[in-house]
């Protein structure tokens, strides 16, 4: 069984940080790419960021040269550093990874259960 553990939400004013973190927990036998992802109310949920194993990052627009995606591949850990928060950046945010597992030769998506991000103006 895999598990996903997000942490690190809460309440930020705007122009202020937080720092989520994400750890996969479980038998993994390795980890493709790692997302973190963000659904606000009413909107579909869509990629932030996303962190290759080899390190190579990727980033929504709206979050470019604001949030930085690293991954530390020995402990199954994914962080994503978010700077110059603004309201709009209010979501549940959702960690996500691309595994395999002993038991299978496939890579699957796993989820995390989500963290609430609010930023106040």
């Amino acid at each position: 069984q895999v598990e996903l553990v997000e942490s690190g939400g809460g309440l930020a004013q705007a122009g202020g940080s937080l720092r989520l973190s994400c750890a996969a927990s479980g038998r993994i036998f390795s980890i493709n790419t790692m997302s973190w992802y963000r659904q606000a109310p009413g909107a579909q949920r869509a990629l932030v960021a996303a962190i290759a194993s080899g390190g190579s990052a990727t980033y929504a627009d709206s979050v470019k040269g604001r949030f930085t995606i690293s991954r530390d591949n020995a402990e199954n850990t994914v962080s994503l550093q978010m700077n110059s928060l603004k309201p709009e950046d209010t979501a549940v945010y959702y960690c996500n990874a691309d595994l395999r597992t002993y038991y299978s030769a496939r890579y699957v998506s796993f989820w995390g259960q989500g963290t609430q991000v609010t930023v106040s103006s």
